[in-house]
Formats: C-alpha cells, sequence, structure tokens
C-alpha cells in the first residue's frame, strides 16, 4: 500500500498543504482531513503543494471537488502549484484545469489570492 505523509504551513490568510506520496482510496481519508484542518480554521483560501506528490487517483480529485464549493461559497478557493508532469496530466485529461488554477510556483498561487483581492 502507498504512503501520504501530510504538513501545511500558514502564509498570512491562505494555508497551504503539502501532501508527500500517493493519494488513493487508502489514503485519501488523511487528505481529507488535512483540507477540513484548514477549513475548520477559518481558511478558506488554501494552496495545495504537490512538489512531493507522486500520484493522485480520483479518490484524491474527489476529495478536492468535494471541498472547493465549501470554500468559494465562503470567498474562498483550493488551487495548486508545483505538480508533476504525471499529476499535471492526470488533472489535464480529467479537465481538472478548468476547475482549479494550477500555478507553476507556491509563491505565484499564494499571491493569487493577494492579486485577486485588490481587484475586487
Amino acid at each position: 500500500m502507498a504512503d501520504l505523509s501530510m504538513a501545511s504551513e500558514r502564509r498570512g490568510d491562505v494555508v497551504v498543504i503539502y501532501p508527500r506520496g500517493f493519494i488513493n482510496a487508502h489514503t485519501v481519508r488523511q487528505f481529507e482531513q488535512e483540507l477540513e484542518r484548514a477549513m475548520e480554521s477559518g481558511r478558506n483560501r488554501i494552496v495545495i503543494n504537490g512538489s512531493g506528490l507522486s500520484y493522485i487517483a480520483s479518490a484524491g480529485l474527489g476529495a478536492i471537488m468535494g471541498h472547493i464549493e465549501d470554500v468559494r461559497s465562503q470567498g474562498g478557493d483550493i488551487r495548486l502549484t508545483d505538480l508533476n508532469e504525471t499529476v499535471l496530466n492526470i488533472l489535464n485529461v480529467l479537465g481538472f484545469n478548468h476547475i482549479c488554477r494550477v500555478f507553476d510556483s507556491e509563491q505565484e498561487a499564494v499571491t493569487s489570492y493577494s492579486e485577486a483581492a485588490s481587484n475586487d
């Protein structure tokens, strides 16, 4: 069975989540719990840094979809960054890149929230 470890950090009013390993049917609950912790702490601006993510199965994408409407209804979003080619291809094939904004770097993703706020 594939492993997953999770970490997170606050960057101002943004929480950055760092999954490391594989998000699949066996590990998705751990990933969901990290998303829920961010939301429960009042953080609705979430960045998922995929630099340590080897693979994401449909269960992981479903977890993001299950939470994205909630954070968007509170004026936030879930944004993705630092994805490897495998994960990026999965997102593109499934059209997920039309649902979530994908950035090349964590800094760009975090900064995009303040840019959006200044355009409002």
